[in-house]
């Protein structure tokens, strides 16, 4: 199942963890310092919050969580077809995880297309936030550029 992600700057975590556990009716999957998120079943949604990652109640960045490397392949090629410029990531440690992901610029904001192989012990990526430049070209990117 895939699903779609949004990653909100947040002031206070505690204060966001509570009205989002009411809201959507369910518990994080994950809190760590300075990070929640939520697998929210109906409607599909993972839910990320950032604390100390930028203006609180502004967007972080989106994108969508799918199932497989394969489906994070497929969307690499897609989208290098599209003529659009790549962000290739493979086994990135960010936001507490192990992932392969691909960014695409959008007119307004980056996207990532995700799938994740692990944990990780940190947020790794943060405080300074999430890679949203993408190549002007459709090459593919080094995975050394930043990450979340």
């Amino acid at each position: 199942m895939s699903r779609v992600q949004l990653a909100l700057n947040v002031g206070d975590l505690d204060e966001a963890i509570a009205f989002y556990s009411k809201l959507f009716r369910t518990k994080p999957a994950k809190i760590r310092e300075g990070y929640a998120n939520f697998a929210i079943a109906e409607p599909p949604l993972k839910l990320v919050l950032i604390a100390g990652g930028g203006v609180p109640g502004t967007m972080n960045h989106v994108g969508i969580e799918v199932e497989s490397t394969d489906e994070v392949t497929e969307a690499i090629t897609r989208f290098q077809g599209e003529g659009f410029g790549t962000d290739v990531q493979e086994n990135t440690s960010c936001c507490y995880a192990v992932q392969n992901k691909v960014w695409v610029q959008g007119p307004d904001i980056a996207w990532e297309i995700y799938t994740l192989l692990g944990e990780a012990p940190s947020m790794a990526c943060m405080p300074t936030g999430c890679s949203t430049e993408v190549a002007e070209a459709p090459e593919v990117a080094t995975a050394s550029a930043p990450c979340c």
